[in-house]
């Protein structure tokens, strides 16, 4: 089947099997630049393991995932170089400070860093040199949400963002969730209702 016009993620005939058990199959999706994709469903029901599979990070039991129409298993190096992948673990390097895990993680990256403007969206100029070790649970998770802003990157892939956060932080990063699909981002996000986001497609796991 064809990709629709405008669409730039897409999957079509995914199938997954975990532990020989199979956890969906036949699932399609299309997402244009600006659009978001949230996720919905109990715990074990496929949603993290969708985005893992929309990463590259997990092999398909079927069907495909293809970017500007170009199967994204034909160059695993290049897909994981256009998306964010933030999963339930903050990965952190609790040894360094948030400044240095951001300009680290953008080094990574490539490109051209915004550190200082990543710290400030999520209210972290304070605690910027601080070692990771000594901040709280929601101090870390705004941190990690960070790297979304230090460096660009197309696709956003949230598993479960808003855990760990207070309001304002939420608020936060639905602004920047908003402000990335502004610039023409993707974003699929895992939510269990905690995260607002404008006028998303939904894909709801619990049917």
């Amino acid at each position: 089947m064809p990709a629709p016009d405008g669409a730039t993620l897409v999957a079509q005939g995914l199938a997954c099997r975990r532990g020989g058990r199979l956890v969906f199959e036949d699932l399609e999706l299309s997402l244009a630049p600006g659009e978001a994709l949230v996720l919905r469903g109990p715990n074990g029901s496929g949603k993290s393991t969708l985005l893992r599979l929309l990463a590259g990070l997990l092999p398909t039991a079927g069907g495909s995932v293809s970017w500007e129409g170009h199967p994204v298993a034909d160059d695993p190096a290049a897909h994981r170089g256009r998306l964010h992948y933030l999963a339930h673990a903050d990965a952190l390097k609790t040894a360094l400070n948030p400044r240095e895990n951001l300009a680290f993680a953008a080094a990574l990256a490539g490109g051209i860093p915004d550190v200082d403007g990543a710290l400030a969206a999520f209210d972290l100029e304070s605690l910027a040199d601080l070692p990771v070790r000594f901040l709280s649970a929601g101090q870390r998770r705004r941190t990690a949400l960070a790297r979304l802003l230090a460096t660009e990157r197309p696709l956003w892939l949230l598993d479960e963002p808003g855990v760990g956060l207070d309001k304002a932080s939420r608020g936060r990063l639905e602004a920047a969730i908003g402000s990335h699909r502004a610039q023409g981002g993707i974003a699929v996000v895992a939510t269990h209702g905690d995260v607002a986001v404008d006028d998303p497609l939904v894909l709801d796991f619990a049917g």
